[in-house]
C-alpha cells in the first residue's frame, strides 16, 4: 500500500513538472515566435557608422521591442533610395532633399515623415592661402564636387546662387570621393564636401582651412525619410511605429556616442576605427538637432525650410516645376513621442 501511495506521488510529480515545463516553454515559444511586421529601409549609401543607431537592433532591439523587423538594404545615392520605394523594393527611403525634389517634379507620389538631419552638414573648403572666405571668393575659380549628380554639387549650387553666382561663374570638377586630395595638391582651389568629409580629410593631414558652411545660407535638412502615398496610406501604424523606434534609437546614439562607435565597429563598413567612429557619431548627433526638434521632439519637420528649398533648386533650374511642399510634408505620423 505504502509502495502504491509512494508510486502515485511520484507520478504526480512528474505530471505537475511536465506541465509546468509545458507552460513555460509555451511562453518562450509565443514570445520568440511573435510575427514581427516587416519594414524595409532603403539606404542612400551602405551601411555606415554614422547611422549606427539603424543598425544595431539586434543588440538593442529598438525596432523589435515595437514589434517590427526592420531591413535596411544599401544604396548608391539618395536618388537610389527613391527609386527602391518607387519600384516596391523597401517601405522607406533615407535620402536627401535634392532627390525627394527629382523625384517630385518627375510626378512622383511622395510624403516626408521625419527629419533625420535638420542641419545642413555640407559646405565648400579652401586652404588658408587662397583666401576664399565667403561665397563671393569662388568666382572664377576651380572647385571640386564628388560627382555631377552628387550632393556637394547641388549645395554648391544653392551656395553660389545665394552669392548672385552661377555654374558659368566658375569651373567645377568632378574629384571622387577623396576629394581633399586634389585640393591638398593645389588641383582645385576649393573642394565642395560635408563635415563628416572634412573631420576624414583633416585625419589624412589636411592642414589650416577656410570653411563655408551651406547652413549659414540655405539651412535645408541633410536627410529625412520618405515614403510613396500608398505605403503611407496602407503602411500608418508600422510607421508610426518604425518613427517612435527610430527616435529612441536615435536618443540612445546622442546620449552613447562611445556605446555607439564600439558597437559601429561591428555592424558599419566604415567602423573600424572606434575613435574615427565616435567622432562621426558626434557630429551626426549634433546634425540631428535644431529649434523645431527641441520644441516637438526629433525628427520635427519644418515644410517652409523645405519649400524654400524646393523654390531655390526651381531658380536653379534643377526642376522645373513648382512644387509644394505643405501637401508633401505630413507629421501626422510622429504623434507625441520624444516630445
Amino acid at each position: 500500500m505504502k509502495i502504491k501511495r509512494l508510486f502515485m506521488i511520484v507520478l504526480l510529480c512528474l505530471a505537475l513538472t511536465a506541465c509546468g515545463a509545458e507552460k513555460q516553454g509555451s511562453g518562450g515559444s509565443v514570445s520568440e515566435n511573435k510575427k514581427l511586421d516587416s519594414i524595409t529601409v532603403a539606404n542612400w549609401s551602405q551601411l555606415i557608422s554614422e547611422q549606427t543607431n539603424l543598425l544595431v537592433d539586434e543588440e538593442k532591439g529598438f525596432f523589435k521591442d515595437k514589434g517590427l523587423g526592420v531591413e535596411v538594404i544599401p544604396g548608391a545615392g539618395g536618388g537610389d533610395a527613391i527609386k527602391n520605394i518607387l519600384s516596391g523594393k523597401a517601405d522607406i527611403a533615407f535620402t536627401d532633399p535634392g532627390s525627394l525634389y527629382f523625384a517630385l517634379d518627375k510626378g512622383a507620389k511622395l510624403k516626408v515623415i521625419y527629419n533625420i538631419y535638420p542641419q545642413n552638414v555640407f559646405n565648400v573648403v579652401s586652404l588658408k592661402g587662397e583666401n576664399i572666405t565667403k561665397p563671393a571668393d569662388l568666382k572664377g575659380k576651380t572647385i571640386g564636387v564628388y560627382s555631377l549628380s552628387s550632393g556637394t554639387r547641388q549645395n554648391l549650387l544653392v551656395l553660389l546662387h545665394k552669392a548672385g553666382l552661377s555654374d558659368k561663374d566658375v569651373n567645377i570638377v568632378e574629384t571622387g570621393l577623396l576629394n581633399f586630395a586634389p585640393l591638398m595638391q593645389g588641383q582645385v582651389d576649393a573642394t565642395a564636401a560635408t563635415d563628416t568629409g572634412l573631420f576624414l580629410g583633416k585625419q589624412k593631414g589636411l592642414g589650416d582651412v577656410n570653411v563655408i558652411e551651406v547652413k549659414d545660407h540655405l539651412n535645408i535638412p541633410s536627410d529625412v525619410f520618405v515614403v510613396t502615398e500608398e505605403t503611407y496610406k496602407e503602411k500608418k501604424n508600422e510607421l508610426k511605429k518604425f518613427l517612435e523606434a527610430y527616435r529612441t534609437s536615435a536618443q540612445w546614439m546622442s546620449e552613447n556616442p562611445e556605446e555607439a562607435a564600439v558597437l559601429a565597429e561591428e555592424y558599419a563598413i566604415d567602423g573600424k576605427d572606434e575613435k574615427q567612429n565616435l567622432e562621426i557619431i558626434k557630429l551626426r548627433n549634433a546634425s540631428s538637432v535644431s529649434p523645431e526638434t527641441e520644441e516637438r521632439g526629433l525628427g520635427a519637420i519644418d515644410s517652409k525650410i523645405l519649400q524654400e528649398g524646393a523654390d531655390t533648386y526651381q531658380q536653379l533650374g534643377l526642376v522645373k516645376n513648382k512644387l509644394e511642399m505643405d501637401q508633401v510634408v505630413s507629421e501626422e505620423l510622429l504623434g507625441e513621442a520624444g516630445k
